[in-house]
C-alpha cells in the first residue's frame, strides 16, 4: 500500500519542483508567476508530507485527489513555460490574464484536497476531533467524500470510531443503492469485514449489517464473497456473541437470496452446520447429535453408530418404487420430552455418590478424581462436537428466538434450488428441529421454518435421491414434519398455510396408498377460501393426481371421495384465472385416471370440458389445451348420451 501511494505521489512532486524552478526565470507576468510559485510551494510541501505518511493514507481518495492535482500542476507548468518565452516566440504567444486566475484557484483547490486527505487519514485522537469538512473535490459529489471519510476511519480509527463509521455506512447503504455501490467501489468491504472479525459487539453488529445491506445484486455479492465474507461469518457463528450472530445470519440470508451461487461457498465453511446448531439449541435434547460432524470430531463410537443407523435406514420400502432411501434415525418429540424429564433425576442421583466419595478417608480418592476429570473431558468433547457456544444459554429469550428465526431464514435461502445444501441440512437432523419449531416456535421462527421446509421439499420434488434420503414415509422426522403441515392446513388460519400447502404438494410422490389423511384437508381448502389458497390447494392436488405420481389412481379416487369435483367445477366456471387453470387441470387428471367414475358423470364433467374448449383464455395455454382434449376423450367412452346433454 505504502509503495503504491509513493508511486502515485512521485510525478506530481516532480512537476511541482519544475514549476517552482521555472517560475524564477520568467520574462513576463512576473507577479502572477510569483503567486503560482507560492501556491505550488505550499502544495508540494503537503505532497511531501503525504509521501512521508504514505503508509497511513487511504488509497482510493489518494488516487482521485493526486490525479486531479497532477493535471493542475501540468497546466501550471505549461503556463509558466509560456512566460519564459523570448524573441519571436514571445511576440506570438498570447497569455490571457484569466489563465492565471484559473490556475491559482485550481492550485488552491488542490491544496484543500491534499490537506483534507492528510486530515482524514489521521486518527481522530491525533487531530483532536477536528471537523474534517468537505474538500473542494467534493463539490460535485459530496456523498463520495463522506464515504471516503467513513472508510478512512475504518482503516485507522479506534474501535469506537470504527463502530460509528460502520453505523454511518449502514445508513448510507440503506438509503440508496448507488451509495452501496460506491462503498464497495471505494474499498469499504474489506474494512467492514475486518471490523466484523476483530471489533467489539457494537462494531461487529454494524459491520455485519452493512455487509448484508451492500449485497443487493449478484455483482456486489460476488465482490463481497471474494473479499472473504464466508470465513469471517463462519467464525462469528461459531465463536461470536449471539447478538452479532443474529445479524450475521440475517446478512447470510440476504447474500444468498441475491446471489444463489454463493450458497456453495458458505457450505464449504461449515456455515450450514453452525446454523443448524443454533436451530437445535434448546429446541431438541442432545442437540449435539443433530449437527454435521467434521472428520476431526468423529470418534470411533460415533462412526460405528452412524454406520449402524445408515444400515437400518437403507431398507427399501416395497411400495416406494425407488422413492425410498436411507433416512436419519432420529428421536421423536416424545422421546425428547422424556429425556428432558429424566435429566434432573439423573443429576440428583449423582450428588449423594459425590458426597460419599468425598467423605471417604480413602485410598481411592486419586482414582475418583481421575474418573471425574475424564468424565468432564468427555463432556467438554461432546459440547465441542455440538458446536455449543459458551454462555449462549444465558442470553435473553428474545435474542434466542431471533437467532432461531434468522438461522431458519438463512437456511431457507441457502437451500433454495441447491441439492447439495439441502442434503447437508437434512442429514444434520434439521427436519426434526423444523418440526419442533413449527409447533412451539415464535411467529417469525415458525414462518421462516415453514419457508425453509418449502425450499427443501421443492428440491426434493426434483431429486429422487433427496426424497429417498430425507422423506421416506416411515421416517420419524419426516412424519413429524408432515404432521405439523397437516395441523396447519386443517387449522387454515395462519401465514404458514401457503408454504405448508406447497410443501405437502412437493412431497406428493412420497406418500403411500394407505396414507389417506393427506387428501381430505387439501380438498377442504377448495371451498370458499381466498383465491390464492384455492389455487395453491389445487396445484398441490394436481401433484397427487398427475401421471408422474405412481399412485395417481388412488389419489384421484380419494379426491372424488372427499368431494373435490363438487368444489372445483364451480371454480372452473366462475373463478379467477389463477384458480380456473389449476382447477381444470385437476379435473383433467382425475378424468384420465378414473374416467369410469359415476361422480364425474353426475357432475357433468364432459360438459365442463366442452365449455372449457370454447374459452380462449384457457386454450391459450398449450398444456391446458392438451389436457382438456385428453380428459374429454377419456370420458367419451364412459359418459352416456343423456349425461352429455343430447
Amino acid at each position: 500500500m505504502a509503495d503504491i501511494v509513493k508511486q502515485i505521489l512521485a510525478k506530481p512532486i516532480q512537476l511541482a519542483d519544475l514549476v517552482i524552478k521555472n517560475a524564477d526565470g520568467v520574462s513576463s507576468f512576473r507577479q502572477e508567476c510569483h503567486e503560482v510559485k507560492v501556491k505550488t510551494e505550499k502544495l508540494v510541501g503537503l505532497l511531501r508530507q503525504a509521501a512521508r505518511a504514505s503508509g497511513d493514507l487511504y488509497e482510493r481518495p489518494t488516487r482521485r485527489i493526486i490525479e486531479d492535482t497532477e493535471q493542475v500542476l501540468d497546466k501550471a507548468l505549461a503556463l509558466i513555460l509560456k512566460c519564459r518565452a523570448s524573441g519571436l516566440s514571445k511576440v506570438f504567444t498570447i497569455i490571457p490574464a484569466a489563465a492565471f486566475r484559473k490556475t491559482t484557484v485550481q492550485l488552491e483547490n488542490s491544496i484543500g484536497d491534499v490537506s483534507w486527505l492528510l486530515r482524514v487519514s489521521t486518527p481522530a485522537d491525533d487531530r483532536d476531533d477536528e471537523y474534517l469538512g468537505l474538500p473542494p473535490i467534493a463539490a460535485n459529489e459530496p456523498i463520495l467524500c463522506l464515504i471516503w471519510e467513513q472508510i478512512a476511519i475504518l482503516c485507522s480509527g479506534s474501535l469506537e470510531e470504527r463502530a460509528d463509521a460502520a453505523a454511518s455506512l449502514v445508513s448510507l447503504a440503506r438509503d440508496n443503492d448507488r451509495y452501496g455501490k460506491l462503498i464497495i467501489e471505494e474499498g469499504g468491504v474489506a474494512q467492514l469485514l475486518r471490523l466484523a472479525k476483530d471489533g467489539r459487539l457494537e462494531g461487529q453488529e454494524n459491520a455485519s449489517r452493512a455487509v448484508g445491506l451492500l449485497g443487493r445484486d449478484p455483482e456486489s455479492v460476488e465482490h463481497i464473497v471474494n473479499a472473504g465474507v464466508c470465513q469471517v461469518f463462519a467464525k462469528i457463528l461459531k465463536e461470536g456473541h449471539m447478538k452479532v450472530q443474529v445479524v450475521v445470519a440475517w446478512a447470510i440470508s440476504e447474500l444468498a437470496a441475491n446471489y444463489p451461487k454463493c450458497q456453495d461457498h458458505f457450505s464449504q465453511t461449515n456455515t450450514i452446520r453452525l446454523l443448524v446448531s443454533h436451530l437445535a439449541f434448546e429446541t431438541i435434547q442432545e442437540h449435539s447429535k443433530y449437527t454435521i460432524p467434521t472428520k476431526h470430531q468423529m470418534s470411533i463410537h460415533t462412526v460405528a453408530m452412524t454406520k449402524s443407523q445408515e444400515s437400518e435406514s437403507n431398507i427399501p420400502h416395497p411400495l416406494s418404487n425407488g422413492i425410498g432411501k436411507q433416512i436419519q434415525n432420529v428421536v421423536t418429540d416424545t422421546l425428547a420430552k422424556k429425556s428432558s424429564n429424566l435429566a434432573p433425576k439423573e443429576e440428583t442421583k449423582q450428588q449423594p455418590n459425590e458426597v460419599a466419595n468425598n467423605a471417604k478417608p480413602n485410598n481411592n480418592s486419586r482414582k475418583t478424581k481421575t474418573r471425574n476429570s475424564v468424565k468432564k473431558a468427555r463432556q467438554r468433547q461432546v459440547a465441542f462436537a455440538g458446536s455449543s457456544i459458551k454462555g449462549r444459554e444465558y442470553e435473553d429469550p428474545e435474542t434466542k428466538a431471533e437467532m432461531k428465526a434468522m438461522s431458519a431464514r438463512a437456511l431457507r435461502h441457502l437451500c433454495a434450488h441447491n441439492f447439495t445444501v439441502c442434503t447437508s441440512v437434512t442429514e444434520s437432523r434439521a427436519l426434526l428441529c423444523f418440526s419442533a419449531l413449527l409447533e412451539k416456535g415464535a411467529d417469525d421462527v415458525q414462518y421462516y421454518s415453514a419457508m425453509a421446509l418449502m425450499e427443501i421439499t421443492s428440491v426434493a420434488e426434483q431429486h429422487s435421491d433427496l426424497r429417498r434420503s430425507a422423506f421416506k414415509p416411515n421416517a420419524p422426522a419426516a412424519k413429524a414434519v408432515v404432521d405439523q403441515f397437516l395441523k396447519i392446513i386443517e387449522k387454515a388460519d395462519s401465514d404458514l398455510l401457503i408454504p405448508s400447502i406447497r410443501s405437502i404438494g412437493n412431497l406428493a410422490r412420497t406418500f403411500r396408498a394407505t396414507e389417506t389423511r393427506i387428501i381430505g384437508p387439501l380438498v377442504a381448502l377448495l371451498e370458499d377460501r381466498e383465491p390464492e389458497v384455492i389455487s395453491e390447494a389445487a396445484i398441490a392436488l394436481n401433484k397427487f393426481a398427475c401421471d408422474d405420481n405412481f399412485l395417481h389412481v388412488n389419489h384421484s379416487k380419494a379426491i372424488i371421495q372427499g368431494g373435490g369435483t363438487k368444489s372445483i367445477i364451480p371454480h372452473i366456471y366462475f373463478g379467477e384465472q389463477m384458480v380456473q387453470i389449476p382447477s381444470i387441470i385437476l379435473l383433467c387428471y382425475i378424468a384420465m385416471s378414473i374416467p369410469e367414475s359415476e361422480q364425474l358423470a353426475e357432475e357433468d364433467a364432459f360438459i365442463v370440458f366442452e365449455w372449457s374448449m370454447k374459452q380462449s383464455h384457457l386454450m391459450n395455454d398449450a398444456t391446458v389445451q392438451r389436457l382438456v382434449e385428453e380428459g374429454r376423450r377419456s370420458l367419451e367412452l364412459y359418459q352416456s348420451r343423456s349425461s352429455r346433454g343430447y
